[in-house]
């Protein structure tokens, strides 16, 4: 699976691909929204892990985008929530589609999880029957 990540800080990316990269999946790397968005509209990931607070378009907007672009992919929102904290945007983070979301800190084992069950639900369908 192809994930993107989206993230401000160097060292959250840096964390955050070892552990997609350990999980088997390709990885590409955005320091902000829009960046990431022309690196979706190119390489087509089916699963993105955005921050929220971001300059050059933050993460709210960026999962709006996504939605509206590529209904399709999966979505994971991580804030530290900034000077208001994580509770005032990962809720509407959640709203506006993203498909799990965690506050900073976030444990690295629930987020290697969470990308576990979201890439299982992004395999293709193996007990589809054909019928003639």
């Amino acid at each position: 699976m192809r994930v993107l990540i989206m993230d401000d800080d160097a060292q959250i990316r840096a964390l955050l691909r070892q552990v997609v990269e350990i999980s088997g999946h390709e990885v590409l790397e955005a320091e902000n929204g829009k960046t990431g968005m022309a690196l979706q509209r190119q390489w087509r990931a089916s699963l993105v892990i955005t921050d929220i607070i971001m300059l050059e378009q933050e993460g709210l907007e960026t999962i709006g985008v996504l939605r509206r672009e590529f209904p399709g992919t999966k979505i994971i929102a991580v804030s530290g929530g900034g000077r208001v904290g994580p509770e005032a945007y990962l809720p509407v983070a959640q709203d506006l589609g993203a498909d799990r979301i965690f506050t900073k800190p976030f444990k690295v084992d629930e987020i290697l999880q969470a990308i576990q069950e979201l890439a299982a639900t992004d395999a293709p369908r193996t007990d589809l029957a054909v019928t003639g």
